[in-house]
């Protein structure tokens, strides 16, 4: 007949991988320990911090500029201000060519100084012909008539056509010089006017920067108290990237554990008898 024995065994263990590295550890554990209290703002960035302050508080020096350069872009900057002038001057120009445009000065003979040159031409034709005619002795002749008028018609036409000719040519280039003066003009307007629009929108732009400018002051001192609460968050939070995982080193356990065999009949008996010789031997010797 067989029997169990049981035996139970209580064990604790730890382990420390890096025991070999625990003065190194406890060193930076000691000066994490110094720097935690000196985590905020060091003197040097809190006289920063100040400056800025006070410079924020100061206001942006050229709000007022940019303010009122808005306002003069969104008037359109002056852009048309010579429009007047360019104007004013294609109406003299106009005025000084119209007559000629219109035809005004296309008889020949109203062109100053034609006459005394009509009259040299008429003079010498006359004086020629004449001539001929008297040393002939037929002066005052019909023939003598006719070779006058015929001699005066062909001094005098080529100049009167010739100076039409040129009349009806300065016609034609003073219409043309006031249609072109006149794209001139409209170009030269619409300009204006395009760059009165392109400053206007640009005073749009500049109207924000003027916003900007003025939003100046609180935006950057809440900037700066943003700036006072990150820096030692920010070296905080370092400290913790560092201390955190050195105090999760190493680790310690506890365990039970318990141990069953099983004895046959022979094994039992014989721990029996040992057993009893045990006890008996001691009797012997002191009873003989």
């Amino acid at each position: 007949m067989g029997g169990e024995s049981k035996q139970t065994n209580t064990q604790q263990s730890q382990t420390q991988p890096w025991e070999a590295a625990q003065p190194a550890l406890k060193g930076i554990l000691d000066q994490l320990n110094t720097l935690i209290p000196n985590s905020g703002l060091s003197q040097t960035s809190q006289s920063a911090i100040n400056q800025l302050q006070q410079n924020a508080q100061a206001g942006n020096p050229y709000a007022a500029q940019i303010g009122n350069l808005a306002t003069n872009l969104l008037n359109g900057g002056d852009a048309t201000g010579q429009s007047g002038d360019v104007n004013q001057a294609y109406q003299d120009y106009v005025a000084r060519l119209a007559s000629t445009a219109n035809g005004d000065n296309l008889d020949p003979t109203k062109i100053p100084g034609m006459g005394s040159w009509l009259d040299t031409i008429r003079d010498d034709v006359t004086n020629s012909v004449n001539g001929q005619f008297a040393a002939a002795g037929r002066d005052f002749s019909g023939a003598n008539v006719q070779a006058l008028a015929r001699g005066v018609a062909q001094g005098v036409a080529p100049v009167i056509t010739g100076q039409y000719n040129q009349n009806v040519a300065n016609q034609k280039a003073a219409a043309d010089a006031i249609y072109n003066a006149g794209n001139t003009n409209a170009g030269l307007q619409a300009g204006f006017q395009q760059q009165a629009l392109a400053n206007q929108q640009q005073g749009v732009q500049t109207a924000n920067d003027a916003l900007a400018a003025q939003n100046y002051t609180p935006q950057q001192l809440l900037q700066l108290e943003q700036l006072k609460q990150q820096l030692p968050a920010q070296t905080l939070a370092l400290l913790a990237q560092i201390g955190v995982p050195i105090a999760g080193l190493g680790q310690q356990s506890n365990g039970t554990s318990e141990t069953t065999s099983q004895m046959s009949g022979a094994e039992q008996f014989g721990k029996i008898a040992t057993g009893i010789n045990n006890l008996v031997n001691p009797l012997k010797f002191l009873f003989g």
